[in-house]
């Protein structure tokens, strides 16, 4: 079951809501007051949808409070049509802004769509190792220092960086450098490997697989 938080203070739309996304196996959880819906335990809840025409506190300073102790996506629903409204929301760190009045279909795509965004981010950040290298365009970083490769290079360390931790076979790495045939000429893999690490500085970073390639650590 998807958990979701509401903090709107038309109730009867609230409930028009929570009916139809019911049938989707969607529960929703509404707050007329916004200092009740913040202390409701946000971070139980997958998504959270507000209005910005709240009681006692505005929806973008709600948006605010949120986005600043928590990682949920948040929807912004509401009948302002201020175009500075949406820019503040999503400023704040809003992840949709849907005007009222809508069809509760719409909501429901939405919805469906931001949590397999936020789910697939979050898969992400699990798989990516920490690491000392960044790739920005055609330059690689190695603790925040450019390093000057050869095309060959780029081609080869780019792909051990995508792939940290991960053996990668010789014959993968040698399809996917399409600049060594150019730029090695004739040097062997374990040559531009070589160059590389010296350019590192940390012969261990990138480790020989006997039999199999090399990997990143």
């Amino acid at each position: 079951m998807i958990n979701i938080l509401m903090i709107e203070d038309d109730t009867e739309f609230a409930e028009l809501l929570s009916e139809y996304l019911a049938q989707y196996d969607i529960k929703v959880t509404n707050y007329e007051d916004p200092y009740l819906g913040l202390s409701a335990g946000v971070k139980k809840y997958d998504l959270l949808i507000v209005d910005l025409t709240l009681p006692g506190m505005d929806g973008l300073e709600v948006c605010k409070e949120v986005v600043e102790k928590y990682t949920i996506p948040i929807i912004i629903s509401s009948a302002r049509s201020d175009i500075q409204d949406k820019v503040e929301g999503f400023a704040l760190g809003a992840d949709d802004y849907l005007p009222k009045p809508y069809d509760p279909k719409e909501m429901y795509a939405r919805i469906m769509s931001l949590l397999r965004r936020s789910a697939q981010s979050s898969q992400n950040d699990t798989m990516m190792p920490q690491s000392d290298f960044e790739i920005k365009g055609d330059t690689i970083y190695f603790k925040s220092e450019a390093l000057l490769l050869t095309p060959a290079e780029l081609d080869v360390l780019s792909l051990l960086v995508k792939h940290q931790g991960i053996t990668q076979s010789r014959e993968q790495i040698i399809n996917t450098a399409h600049n060594m045939s150019i730029d090695s000429q004739g040097k062997s893999l374990d040559v531009i490997i070589s160059k590389i690490r010296s350019k590192l500085g940390d012969h261990k970073r990138i480790q020989a697989v006997r039999g199999v390639g090399y990997k990143l650590v």
